[in-house]
């Protein structure tokens, strides 16, 4: 008898399994037809075998039979859904809608396509676009003086902003048939990345026109006759653009710009009864703002007149208006941290322009913050990730040069585990944030437009540059906190809270977007339940969510067997078109990918729409998306660069990080999960051999540091595409110098250290160190030589600059 139940449970399993679309409906009915069967013949007078069809009529044909499954559990469930989830406006839906998904979204999986990844082509540059790098990229950085920029002049030369004009700077991603340089994305993130290693001001001066603003809206929303007349002067340098957004009440929320415009007839240019709009604007923190000659403007529109139609509130709309129009008032500047790029407020008194310049012309009114998110997704993939590659890359060649020829204690200083320990994180994070950014920068020359890809990298890798430069400060000590033409990184560091606090502040863009857009764009039936529940056509709603529920329990139902079973076996089923390194992490992350996404439908299980406001646990699953998705990209760059052996340092310290503060992260977010039974429930599913990653070993941590310490083909790779100075008027250029120099010399010092140990007397006078060693045959003439020369070099490389006091 208890037999036959435990058969009956386990058939009932099968056909729920089976109603929910998982394959095996045709062996399940025949394996419940089997036992029925058995049972009547061993006992036809007990009808077990009628209960159990009974059984099965009851609760499994409601749910097999798509009709009555819609009717009886469907229906009711979608009003249910209807009540608790909270309702969506406008603006949210498009920005939620806005971009597309790309690699996140296989990782929100939690069964990620790794042939998907590994067959993407390595990123190249084209020969035009490396000729640009070698030729006027590198001609513009010799030409930076940052010092002068960011103390003297307070501002770029005319010099250099008429060579950014006159080799087309400003026009990368304009068309060539416009008379732009058409570069990928590839090619634009490498310009800014090397730009951004000599100087974070014309970094800001260049990426700013190329990002988020009048060519890219125009690109993608102009009219033809707005592209004629616009871009071939934006390519030429002749018009300056920015675009104004910030308003002082409307920040981050900057879907609730207060800035307005009104549609109204009026004069324009000696016309009259010309149909527009008026506009009142406040604007701040507009980069390039006081320079420009033509703005971008975000605002709301208002039809009071009903001159476009029924609405009276048009919704976010953009345009384009001259600086020299009437009632614009443009020009002062804020102070950003003393880090002197354009940037100040501006305003608009009762400014009348035609409604043909609207981007886009009327059919675009109102769809402003569409294509502000759209445009946005792309941007955000190049800027700020390139400029925090190219802020880690000065830090691993200038800092890590730094460490090898500074010396205390008669030692490198580099050689100290304390500073080998700082070394090792500057070398690791700069791999994986260049791996991300190479790899994100891929996805828009693909044609994604990745809206929380691009969050993750903005909001990582400014996070990321931030630790690698308080890192390379704490290693540069006196030398990184006196201003002057020799320090390298103070102005970096300066700069840092810029990063952090643009294109959407980072708390923001953790706790709201990477996981609050990711979960509804990246989740494969999330978004389907939502347009379902706002579907206004009853039966058309009931269909559609009956398809994405039962859809989402096959998903959390798959993923809770995938991730136990990845738990205990470490996912050794999982095989990539990878070398064994990279197919080492990819179990690993696949195993975490698994786990995630359970973990994330029993959060919304559990909370509902509440976990919108929930920040803390929804950015820590922002922070678990983020590291698998970094962790991806190391792989995939480790395996683009051909395997090579000298670089598995850094990469393993980045994939080791990554796995571990993943893992470390998922913990936490149990730990702080909402119903204990829940969370230890979930916690036994992903975790049955409990915590398995770790941080970087200590070997791990010596290997890193010496790579940056020393001239090698991984030192070349890891800092490659930064701006390297050969001449030892810069700073740059004298580390360069003295780093061959120190190495070259080292093992003949060690013979001072011996000849002083003997002769005290000598402490602190090296060149009569050097004459006792000549005169006691230590040192040939031709070694003292290079041991004077690597004396002066390290001279000139701690050496700090002092002014008189009425300079500073």
């Amino acid at each position: 008898m208890i037999t036959v139940v435990w058969i009956l449970l386990a058939v009932l399993t099968v056909w729920i399994l089976a109603a929910l679309r998982v394959p095996g409906l045709v062996w399940a009915t025949a394996l419940v037809a089997g036992i029925a069967g058995w049972d009547y013949l061993v006992s036809p007078a007990t009808p077990l075998w009628l209960t159990a069809w009974i059984l099965v009529a009851v609760i499994v044909l409601p749910l097999a039979v798509a009709p009555w499954r819609r009717a009886l559990f469907s229906a009711p469930l979608l009003r249910v859904f209807r009540r608790i989830m909270p309702v969506m406006s406008d603006t949210e839906r498009e920005a939620l809608e806005a971009g597309t998904v790309w690699w996140e979204g296989e990782l929100f999986s939690g069964h990620p396509r790794w042939k998907k990844l590994f067959g993407l082509p390595a990123p190249t540059l084209s020969s035009e676009e490396q000729a640009f790098l070698d030729g006027p990229v590198e001609k513009l950085c010799a030409m930076l003086d940052d010092w002068g920029i960011t103390h003297e002049q307070r501002d770029l030369s005319p010099e250099t902003w008429r060579f950014i004009k006159e080799h087309g700077f400003f026009g990368m991603i304009i068309p060539k048939q416009y008379g732009g340089l058409e570069f990928s994305a590839q090619a634009h993130s490498a310009v800014v990345m090397k730009i951004a290693s000599r100087s974070i001001t014309a970094a800001v001066t260049v990426m700013v026109p190329n990002s988020l603003g009048p060519a890219e809206l125009l690109l993608h929303y102009g009219t033809d006759e707005q592209k004629r007349h616009y871009l071939p002067r934006l390519a030429r340098g002749e018009e300056v653009p920015c675009f104004a957004l910030t308003n002082p009440e409307a920040g981050s929320d900057a879907s609730a710009i207060p800035d307005r415009g009104e549609m109204c007839r009026g004069e324009f240019q000696g016309k009259k009864d010309v149909l527009g709009i008026r506009l009142n604007w406040e604007k701040r923190y507009i980069t390039l703002g006081p320079v420009a000659t033509v703005l971008g403007l975000a605002f709301r529109l208002f039809d009071p007149e009903h001159l476009l139609g029924e609405d009276v509130d048009r919704g976010i709309t953009l345009a384009l208006i001259p600086a020299n129009t009437p009632g614009v008032k443009i020009g002062t500047r804020h102070n950003p941290l003393n880090i002197p790029f354009q940037n100040g407020p501006n305003w608009g008194e009762d400014v009348f322009i035609p409604l043909d310049w609207v981007i886009g012309g009327r059919e675009r009114v109102g769809q402003g913050w569409r294509m502000l998110m759209e445009s946005l997704a792309a941007g955000r993939s190049i800027s700020l990730p390139a400029l925090s590659c190219g802020a880690g890359k000065l830090a691993c060649r200038a800092t890590g040069a730094y460490a090898r020829i500074r010396q205390q204690f008669r030692l490198p200083i580099g050689k100290f585990e304390a500073v080998e320990e700082a070394l090792a994180r500057i070398a690791g994070y700069t791999y994986m944030m260049d791996a991300a950014r190479t790899l994100t920068a891929r996805a828009v020359d693909l044609g994604e437009k990745p809206s929380v890809a691009s969050a993750i990298v903005k909001y990582q890798l400014t996070e990321h540059m931030r630790r690698v430069v308080n890192d390379a400060m704490d290693i540069q000590g006196g030398s990184g906190i006196c201003l002057g033409p020799r320090n390298f990184m103070g102005r970096v560091y300066q700069a840092l809270p810029i990063s952090i606090t643009v294109e959407g502040a980072n708390l923001l863009t953790r706790a709201l977007i990477i996981y609050g857009q990711g979960a509804i764009r990246c989740h494969p039936y999330v978004l389907q339940e939502m347009r379902a529940v706002a579907e206004k056509d009853e039966t058309c709603a009931v269909k559609l969510f009956d398809v994405a529920l039962f859809g989402h329990i096959r998903f959390t139902l798959s993923n809770a067997a995938r991730a136990f079973w990845y738990g205990v076996s470490g996912a050794r089923g999982v095989r990539p078109p990878a070398g064994r390194f990279a197919r080492h992490y990819v179990r690993r992350l696949t195993r975490l990918a698994t786990a995630f996404a359970l973990l994330s439908d029993v959060a919304m299980l559990k909370l509902g729409g509440a976990l919108k406001r929930r920040e803390k646990i929804s950015g820590r699953f922002a922070d678990v998306l983020s590291y698998m998705y970094l962790a991806s990209a190391v792989v995939k760059r480790f395996e683009d660069d051909g395997r090579p052996v000298e670089d598995m340092p850094v990469a393993r310290f980045a994939c080791d990080y990554c796995l571990h503060e993943a893992e470390k992260t998922l913990v936490v977010i149990l730990k702080n999960f909402p119903g204990r039974f829940l969370s230890w429930l979930a916690g036994g599913i992903v975790f049955p051999a409990g915590r398995l990653y770790h941080v970087p070993g200590d070997s791990v941590d010596a290997a890193c540091a010496k790579l940056l310490m020393e001239p090698s083909a991984a030192r070349d790779r890891l800092t490659r595409g930064m701006y390297v100075s050969r001449t030892t008027t810069d700073a740059i250029g004298r580390l360069e110098d003295a780093l061959g120099k120190v190495i070259a010399a080292e093992t003949l010092e060690r013979r001072l250290v011996k000849l002083v140990d003997d002769q005290p007397i000598l402490h602190g006078d090296h060149e009569a160190q050097v004459n006792t060693a000549l005169d006691q045959k230590a040192l040939s003439m031709p070694e003292a030589e290079l041991v004077r020369a690597a004396y002066a070099a390290r001279r000139a490389v701690i050496a700090v600059d002092d002014f008189p006091s009425g300079q500073i």
